[in-house]
């Protein structure tokens, strides 16, 4: 241990500093040409097939640059810099012809769209990226291609621990500079406050301060390893509540059942959460296996190494039951990529867990083997062997032909907004369809290829559009009618964050009670999210006969299930509100009651 502090002192040096703060300030100042492109509209933010890769080439190859610099001989670190540039462009370049990083500027409809990288390819490269340049940084060091574990150990928690630590830097420099800000603002200057509100200003200083940060945890490796040792101690400590948390959740499923955990509609990634939760503080304790580690936390980890695998069993039937009535999607692709990650890690966790001669040791071997196991599942999602959208649309569409779907309830915005060129090609080819409803097919097919981008964000792609609104809706008092006009209003065009699912999606459910809440004779329609109450809106008619949000049930009284039984009861009435309105220069102004102590549930049992 103490010769790689040694060797990291001798090879960071000032040199390398330099290197590395140039690195940062070109990384900078090249992003926000970028930016400025992509915000004027200008080349090559209009061109798909060099923002996307020049955005992520600049995003993540100065980074691994910088980490190389002082760990890598120079012959090394171009060999391995090239082979990451390659995936890299191999990555964006595969996302910009999928056709799905086209993003039209909110503040100019009517413009051309700009471009950038997806989401998805941004945030899985880092991920990629930072599993194998601790691999490659360990094996160069110890001169194998496959080092020993306790290189890959310190490598990647060494990086781990820059990266978060020079964030925090990041952070902690701009709170001083906006505290600086409104100290000159005292004395009524504003030179501060205006540079720090000017892009070609922050954009450099952000990268140039973490390339900075980066080098200053470098050149304190003993410092990093505290701050490591520490932060794996405490979290390991945190293992024995997860475990009994976990163990408790997968004892009460048979007296529960499974159908409450579906009826959530997020169950596998939840289960997935916790999965990695509990790997990660099993590592947390193991470290690199040769810690001195309590007796409790030897229990909890052996305990945690067991019951991985029942939970990530649970999120593959969960998983299976979502594919099975719905098909594959871009979600449901990348949520079974990640299960078979979980899967290698539960089935290696639970041999090693019955080692008893040894105390977890062979997850050395599992947690290599896991990481080559990533880093080719997230080469085959990102590229053309095992694209999400190709997957997804080939399912949607497989499932329409079959007669799984019923052509009037298919997504055919899913094909549009989330399948790619592989959607549109879907659709034109719907167009061309023959058979008992091939003129549904061929009208909605060629509305959907007319769909401009920016109504990507008017209503869910990933939803399917129900026969009625009536069929997902419980109406209270039980024998009222919901008027005529909501039914039959169109409510793709209002926006996903205002309205409940129930409204466009085929899997949602409403409880509507039709209330007077505004004293004038026509009646207001409360929508609560069943079964949980998770979004509650008011709507009311307007003069034009459309339907709008005009209010909404807070969440801790929509999700409070008693006074949910009570409004289903008729146990209510109007009342006048407790305060009236001002009038505030010809505006409204609403006044708030205080908060209520106590659980608020709790009042109406």
């Amino acid at each position: 241990m103490e010769q790689h502090e040694i060797t990291l002192d001798q090879e960071v040096s000032r040199r390398v500093m330099a290197a590395r703060l140039a690195i940062g300030l070109l990384q900078g100042v090249l992003l926000y040409w970028l930016y400025a492109a992509h915000r004027d509209l200008a080349w090559p933010a209009t061109e798909p097939y060099l923002m996307g890769p020049l955005t992520t080439v600049l995003l993540i190859l100065p980074v691994l640059s910088i980490s190389s610099l002082g760990h890598l001989a120079p012959r090394k670190a171009a060999i391995w810099l090239l082979v990451a540039l390659a995936v890299l462009l191999v990555l964006s370049l595969h996302d910009s012809w999928r056709g799905l990083n086209a993003w039209p500027l909110l503040s100019n409809w009517d413009q051309k769209p700009v471009f950038s990288p997806s989401t998805l390819v941004v945030s899985f490269s880092g991920v990629f990226f930072f599993i194998a340049h601790s691999m490659v940084t360990a094996g160069a060091q110890e001169g194998r291609r496959i080092a020993s574990y306790n290189a890959y150990f310190e490598t990647a928690w060494k990086l781990a621990i820059q990266l978060l630590f020079s964030a925090f830097f990041v952070g902690a420099l701009f709170l001083v500079l906006m505290l600086g800000a409104e100290l000159f603002m005292l004395v009524k200057l504003r030179f501060l406050r205006e540079l720090l509100q000017k892009s070609w200003f922050n954009v450099p200083v952000i990268c140039t301060a973490f390339s900075c940060a980066m080098h200053v945890t470098d050149v304190r490796p003993a410092i990093v390893r505290g701050i490591r040792t520490l932060l794996l101690v405490l979290m390991s400590w945190i293992l024995p509540v997860a475990v009994v948390l976990v163990t408790g959740f997968l004892c009460t499923l048979p007296f529960t059942g499974l159908t409450a955990l579906w009826e959530t509609r997020h169950a596998t990634a939840v289960l997935l959460s916790a999965a990695a939760v509990l790997l990660v503080l099993t590592n947390a304790a193991f470290q690199n296996g040769d810690a001195k580690v309590a007796l409790p936390l030897r229990v909890a980890a052996r305990t945690a190494a067991i019951v991985i695998l029942p939970v990530t069993m649970v999120g593959i039937y969960a998983l299976g039951l979502r594919v099975a009535q719905y098909g594959w999607t871009t979600d449901r692709v990348i949520a079974a990529a990640c299960l078979l990650v979980a899967s290698c890690y539960a089935i290696g966790y639970l041999w090693a867990a019955y080692q008893y001669d040894t105390w977890l040791a062979p997850l050395t071997t599992v947690n290599i083997g896991a990481a080559f196991l990533i880093l080719a599942v997230l080469l085959s999602l990102f590229t053309p062997i095992a694209d999400p959208a190709r997957i997804g649309v080939n399912s949607q569409v497989a499932r329409l032909e079959r007669g799984k779907t019923a052509a009037e309830r298919f997504d055919f915005r899913y094909l549009r907004y989330e399948g790619g060129r592989y959607g549109k090609a879907a659709l034109e080819r719907l167009k061309q369809a023959t058979g008992p409803n091939a003129a549904l097919l061929q009208r909605e097919a060629t509305a959907a290829l007319a769909l401009p981008d920016k109504d990507r964000w008017r209503a869910s792609p990933r939803a399917s559009a129900p026969v009625s609104v009536a069929t997902n809706l419980t109406v209270w008092p039980a024998g009222v009618q919901l008027p005529a006009s909501f039914l039959a209003q169109k409510w793709d065009a209002i926006l996903d964050n205002v309205k409940p699912s129930c409204l466009t999606s085929a899997e949602g459910k409403c409880d509507a009670f039709v209330l007077d809440l505004t004293g004038d004779g026509k009646p207001e329609i409360l929508l609560v999210e069943a079964p949980r109450g998770a979004h509650s809106v008011v709507y009311g008619e307007g003069e034009d006969g459309s339907w709008k949000a005009i209010a909404h049930l807070s969440y801790r009284l929509s999700v409070c299930q008693p006074l949910l039984e009570k409004l289903r009861q008729g146990a209510y009435s109007v009342v006048e509100p407790s305060f009236k309105d001002l009038n505030v220069g010809g505006q409204r102004v609403e006044l708030e009651p205080e908060f209520v102590e106590g659980n608020l549930c709790d009042k109406f049992k």
